[in-house]
């Protein structure tokens, strides 16, 4: 689903976005906690819109193409991803909710986390475990 390059200005700018962002995806894939694939995905829509060749490439990658792929097809998250996901969600809001000094800070911090689990359970597709839509 790729869309037409941007105005010949803007696309270096766009490409130079996805690399940042490709970056991004890589540090979720080493970090525990941070997440990978969403980074990986605005990669992908920055590419587009700054060189479908770029774009190519990105689907291209192993696992990375995949799970963007997914992603654009509406295929969601296999069941085990989604749980690592609420499960990483709730360390890291349970880890450091002491850290903030303010009570409605907190308050705001487990509702934001809340807020993240709701949305993985509730409103992103699952799907069987192991099984691509590529």
């Amino acid at each position: 689903m790729s869309r037409s390059p941007s105005p010949t200005p803007a696309r270096p700018l766009w490409v130079a976005l996805g690399f940042v962002l490709c970056g991004l995806g890589v540090l979720g894939l080493l970090l525990p906690g941070f997440p990978g694939t969403v980074w990986f995905i605005l990669a992908a829509t920055c590419f587009s819109r700054g060189d479908p060749r770029w774009e190519a490439w990105l689907l291209s990658r192993p696992v990375v193409g995949d799970l963007i792929r997914d992603y654009r097809a509406g295929l969601g998250m296999p069941r085990r991803a989604k749980w690592a996901a609420c499960l990483c969600i709730t360390l890291a809001v349970g880890f450091s909710v002491g850290r903030i000094p303010v009570l409605a800070g907190q308050v705001a911090w487990v509702l934001v986390g809340l807020a993240g689990v709701l949305f993985i359970t509730r409103r992103v597709p699952t799907r069987p475990d192991g099984r691509s839509g590529a």
